[in-house]
């Protein structure tokens, strides 16, 4: 059974996000209206704060998945069992330790990005 598609971020400006957890790009309004794809246990449509908490305007590179399964740069950067969609390279800011608690809460595996 295949995984339904991400959306696809609307514009490519200043409004961009990344989800802090599974680096997911889209509009802020795209995550205000529908949330994240990979983590919905966050909520983020229905609690507009967590936008705000749960992602960031702050990331480096961009890549489109098409088929994460059979993609070895989906793999190498470990979202290789999330949506197809747009993702980030990496983003520079942790997860807050409320959205952390979370996702040990739901048994989802958060990994912080790599300190330079």
């Amino acid at each position: 059974m295949a995984i339904a598609p991400a959306q696809i971020p609307t514009s490519f400006g200043h409004e961009l996000r990344a989800c802090l957890r599974c680096r997911l790009v889209k509009t802020y309004d795209q995550f205000r209206e529908s949330g994240c794809e990979n983590c919905q246990f966050f909520k983020m449509e229905e609690d507009h704060e967590r936008v705000v908490e749960c992602t960031t305007p702050n990331f480096n590179g961009i890549i489109s998945v098409m088929d994460p399964s059979r993609s070895w740069a989906a793999r190498w950067l470990r979202i290789g069992k999330f949506a197809p969609g747009v993702y980030t390279l990496a983003v520079s800011e942790a997860l807050p330790e409320e959205m952390q608690a979370i996702c040990e809460d739901e048994r989802v595996q958060y990994v912080p990005p790599k300190r330079l």
